[in-house]
């Protein structure tokens, strides 16, 4: 028996539309590396496209796909993650299961009618709420069941979580239900692979695309697992899906003028990579808006895509108030009384912050949220 186990592929989460179409396309290789190697069936566990309703054209690539897997008789077996699924029930992984793509094993045993492998799981939810649904299913009798065992879950589990997750929220590996030889992870966005006492091996496989600039910093590159079963035992391989190669450039900048910022910076091959510049430290004279990023990205033209963060860059011109207040109403009145003129009207500036304040609804497409945010921002500037 051999299998691919994929999740976090967040199709559809990157504004940038270059790297949008790369995670897509990082998620149509993975496939397309499962069918060279003669997989027997796919899983996804969870957070295959990045919303609950993803854009259409998402939607008919994945569905062409997973129609390409059906034909070469390569079933796919999937949960919900935390991003796609929905309380209201509205998802497209249910879109997909009624039309025959892939198999929803949520809160279901199902067994591969060519390997007999017996699949179950539980879908993420937002804020780790699924841990309630683990209280209310009996997966006792799974052990009376012969036959190689997969549960497909999506949640970080606190004794695999690296340093670096240490204050994100977790749930105990006593969570999962025993009784089962392989369990299929999906959420925190890194490959894993333990045995456990009393389970048998949980695999996490990590994105089959980085989801954010430090992930791309980080791992260069998506993932998926490849398990092959031979007799009692497991060869699981972490098998890397490239497309573009990643750069990263890192500049302290402390002591420099933002005059003289452009002289200080410099690259060697940048030609279709994907280019992470970084700018840190304090600046000795300027703002970090007066640094000349346009002649900048002049040495980078040639690049895939140029991604900037200047989080940890600051300045010494900047202006800055000291807050008394821990009340988040309080400290918003105090800033505004020290950054904003007093003879201009402060009740527009508080009509603007409560206008891009919305959050993104549940299913809620990202152009639709969009389009809410700025039609809220024309009637308050008109």
């Amino acid at each position: 028996m051999k299998f691919a186990h994929f999740a976090d592929c967040h199709i559809g989460g990157w504004r940038d539309p270059k790297l949008r179409e790369l995670g897509l396309q990082s998620f149509v290789k993975g496939i397309g590396v499962c069918l060279e190697k003669k997989v027997d069936f796919v899983l996804v566990s969870g957070d295959l496209f990045d919303s609950a309703l993803p854009g259409i054209d998402h939607i008919k690539e994945v569905a062409r796909v997973f129609r390409h897997l059906n034909q070469c008789g390569v079933p796919v077996y999937i949960i919900p993650g935390s991003h796609d699924f929905s309380s209201s029930g509205k998802t497209m992984i249910d879109v997909f299961d009624k039309a025959g793509l892939v198999v929803n094993v949520t809160k279901n045993l199902v067994v591969d009618s060519k390997t007999q492998a017996i699949i179950s799981g539980m879908c993420g939810r937002k804020g780790g709420l699924e841990v309630e649904d683990y209280n209310s299913e009996d997966f006792s009798k799974v052990s009376e069941r012969n036959g190689f065992k997969i549960f497909m879950f999506h949640t970080l589990l606190t004794e695999l979580k690296p340093k670096e997750f240490e204050i994100v929220d977790s749930s105990s590996i006593s969570l999962l239900p025993s009784g089962f030889h392989y369990y299929a992870g999906g959420h925190p966005h890194f490959v894993c692979e333990k045995h456990v006492d009393n389970l048998g091996v949980v695999v996490y496989p990590g994105p089959t695309f980085p989801n954010n600039f430090s992930e791309l910093k980080k791992l260069k590159h998506g993932s998926f697992s490849l398990v092959e079963v031979v007799g009692d035992k497991l060869r699981i391989e972490s098998l890397p899906i490239k497309l573009k190669e990643v750069a990263s450039y890192d500049f302290d900048l402390s002591g420099v003028s933002a005059a003289d910022v452009v002289e200080k910076v410099s690259f060697g091959g940048v030609n279709d990579k994907i280019i992470l510049l970084t700018l840190k430290g304090e600046l000795g004279s300027g703002k970090v808006s007066d640094i000349d990023f346009k002649e900048i990205f002049k040495h980078l033209e040639n690049a895939y895509v140029v991604l900037k963060n200047t989080s940890k860059l600051v300045s010494k011109d900047e202006e800055s108030i000291e807050v008394k207040d821990d009340c988040v109403e309080n400290l918003e009145t105090e800033i505004i009384n020290g950054f904003v003129d007093q003879d201009f009207d402060k009740s527009f500036v508080i009509s603007l912050m409560g206008a891009l304040s919305f959050e993104k609804e549940d299913g809620e497409r990202v152009m639709d949220f969009e389009k809410r945010v700025l039609e809220g921002l024309s009637e308050i500037i008109k």
